[in-house]
This record gives C-alpha cells, structure tokens and sequence, in this order.
C-alpha cells in the first residue's frame, strides 16, 4: 500500500498543530514592530517648483540692447538638464552642508574627515530629489527631520541653481566689459584730438559757421563792390574801397573773415567736423554700450522662474507606521509558516521506508 504524498493542502492541520509558535511569533513581531515604528523619528519633505530659463534671454545685455529679446521661460531640454545637473552637483552640495552646519546636525564628525565627509554626502543626496515633472517644470525637493530646516534648505538650494547658472555667463559678461571699455576709451581720445583739430582749424582758417558765413560774406561782397562801382562812377572813395574788397577776397587783407581762407579751409573744416560728428555719435553709442555690459555685469537678473517656494511641510511623510507594523507582521506569519511547513516535510520524509515504496 502506497503512501499519500505530502501536500500544501494540508497546512491547515500544520498550523494548527504549531498554532502556539505562529502565535507568539507574531505576537512578539508586532511588539517590536511596534516599538520600532513608535521610535523612529518623523521625517518632512519640502518641494520647490520652479521653471529655468535661458541664461542668454536672461543677460541683461540682450535685455536692454534689443528690445526683441524678451526673458523666456525654459522649456528646452538643455536648459532642464542643466539647472538638474547643477543642483546635483557636489560644489552645490558642499555649499548647502556648510551653510547649514549639516555635519553637526546628522552627526557625522569632523569636516576635514574623509568617513565624515562620505557620510555627510551620502546623508544630503539621499534626502535631496530633483526631477523634472510632466509640465517642464523642476521639482526640488528635501526632506528631513526638521520641517522648517527642510524648506529652508529646499530653497536655499534653487537660489544655487540660480547662482551658478548666472556665473556661466558672468566671465564672459566681465570680458565684454573690458572690450567696451577699451574701445569707448579709445573713442573718446580721439573724439578729443578730432576736436581740438576742428578748434584749431577754425581759428587758423576764421571758419566758425560755414552758412552764415557763408552768406555774410557774399552779401559783403556784393555791397561792397557795388559801393565801388558807383564810387568809381561818381568819384568817391574808391581806393578804401578797393581796401574792403581786397580785406574781404584775400587772406593778407587784414580782415579774419576772408573768402580765400574760407575757400581753402572748407575742405578741412568739412571733413573735421564730419570726423568729429561721427567720432561723437559712436562714443555715445560706445558709452551706452559700456553702461550696459557694466550693469549686466552688476546686477542680478534671475535666470530661474519659481513657481512654487518651499514651505515647511504641515505633516510627516514617513514613516507610516501602520504599514510598518502590518508588515512586519505578514512578513513574520510567511516566515512561520515556511519553517514549519519545513519541519513537518523533513518529519514527514523521516518517517517514510529507507527501502523504497512497494
């Protein structure tokens, strides 16, 4: 006569029989679960959520050079990545855990200390997530057992982000500088000699006005030698006469307005004052342009939009208790009932003929 065979059918009658056992197993995992859950501390997370934007939108240059270059929310891919990078990167990090004295408050040691610093970091990243949510938007959050200290961390960590994205473009912004100093010191010398040229110039040739000029001495002209001809034709004083007309047709006249020198000097009174007159209008603009790279230099464009700053959290995340406990418990009853499934297969097999069945 064959033996039954061993079944799972029968762990009923199994756990029955070790009821007493599975019981207390389960009595004691839920007591410690228990007392483990109730120590354990509250932990509080803090989310920020905010939208990067391009640095290069966000440069006060492009801003106030153009009026076409507006600030622009990023929404690109790059500029996600890149704000993500930076906020998961260990001068960020380092930053934040000195500001915040964060060795002291996980009790990590030393700064200085290699198993110290390890520990520290490891402790901030995996407290700390970032992750770009399905509206193109970042969420940073952190928590800890402080809830204000998690919310002020959260935001002390997008002011970073926001920090170094600007310091990407603040070398190049201090070297634009530099070049629009260099060029509106140069305009500006030789705006200066140019105009000194031009003073001269006038004062050599008696040119300080080429239309009025221009018209006082043809309507000189014209009365004088009119006066002349009449004088010449009723015998009055033709030699002083003859003395305005040379005075005001010759250089060694004697008169400072004269139309050879206006004639001779035209040309260079013409071509200073237009090189003057340009040199002008490109130091204002090279003035302009210095201001500008100075204040893009100095002040402080946001390069990162935020949507949502963190606030300290009005209840805990974890731990949830409960589940602590249920599972533990579940996990306890499984194990039981494994291992007394096992002793009842081992008996079992125990008891059957060395010789085989027949």
């Amino acid at each position: 006569m064959s033996a039954s065979s061993f079944s799972l059918l029968g762990l009923g009658p199994i756990i029955n029989r070790w009821k007493y056992l599975v019981g207390w197993a389960v009595v004691l995992a839920a007591v410690v679960s228990i007392v483990v859950a109730l120590l354990l501390p509250n932990i509080y997370k803090s989310t920020s959520v905010f939208f990067p934007t391009n640095p290069q939108t966000a440069d006060p240059d492009r801003l106030l050079g153009n009026n076409e270059n507006k600030l622009e929310l990023g929404g690109r891919a790059e500029d996600l990545d890149r704000a993500i990078t930076i906020g998961e990167s260990q001068p960020v990090a380092d930053f934040i855990i000195r500001k915040y004295n964060l060795y002291n408050h996980y009790g990590a040691g030393t700064p200085g200390d290699d198993a110290a610093d390890n520990y520290v970091l490891h402790e901030f990243n995996s407290n700390l997530n970032i992750v770009h949510n399905e509206r193109d938007a970042i969420e940073l959050t952190f928590m800890d057992q402080d809830k204000f200290l998690a919310a002020k961390i959260a935001n002390s960590m997008v002011e970073a982000i926001d920090s170094v994205n600007q310091q990407l473009t603040m070398e190049n912004r201090r070297k634009l500088l530099g070049l629009y100093s260099q060029r509106y010191d140069s305009l500006k010398a030789g705006f200066e000699r140019s105009r000194r040229q031009l003073i001269a110039a006038r004062n050599r040739y008696g040119i300080f006005g080429f239309e009025m000029q221009g018209r006082y001495m043809v309507k000189q002209l014209i009365e004088t030698e009119a006066a002349l001809r009449k004088a010449e034709a009723s015998g009055g004083d033709v030699a002083g006469l003859r003395r305005a007309l040379r005075g005001l047709t010759k250089a060694d006249g004697g008169n400072l307005i004269n139309v050879e020198s206006y004639v001779r000097g035209a040309d260079s009174l013409t071509m200073f004052t237009s090189r003057v007159n340009n040199l002008q209008t490109r130091l204002i603009e090279a003035q302009a342009a210095y201001e500008t790279a100075r204040l893009g230099l100095t002040g402080r464009v946001s390069s990162v939009y935020v949507v949502q700053k963190a606030y300290p959290a009005t209840k805990k995340t974890k731990p949830v208790r409960w589940l602590i406990v249920v599972g533990s418990v579940l996990l306890t009853f499984s194990l039981s009932v494994v291992v007394i499934t096992l002793l009842e297969l081992y008996r079992y097999n125990q008891r059957q003929p060395q010789g085989g069945l027949s």
